[in-house]
């Protein structure tokens, strides 16, 4: 299995470049998986790769892009059925 991680992030997140900001963060570290909008205005990401690598893109996440807020960042490692080999915006 390659270790995911997946994480929500709460606060002004949408419509302020969030999602490709974290694109752009997840790719620099060399992580697979994705990051998409959900209905009650937070962000959904999975990131797939190495652990350090992770470790570094969920250290990031609450810095957020510059003209998002981030609120919250829960965030936890999970067992994930698919393996991801890019990282894509849904």
């Amino acid at each position: 299995m390659t270790p995911s991680l997946h994480a929500t992030v709460t606060g002004k997140v949408q419509g302020v470049y969030f999602r490709a900001w974290v694109f752009d963060q997840a790719k620099s570290l060399g992580l697979a998986g994705w990051v998409r909008n959900l209905d009650d205005g937070t962000v959904e990401i999975l990131a797939q790769g190495e652990e350090a690598a992770l470790d570094a893109f969920k250290e990031r996440l609450p810095m957020g892009s510059p003209l998002s807020r981030v609120e919250s960042v829960t965030a936890k490692r999970i067992v994930y059925d698919k393996t991801h080999t890019d990282f894509a915006i849904r």
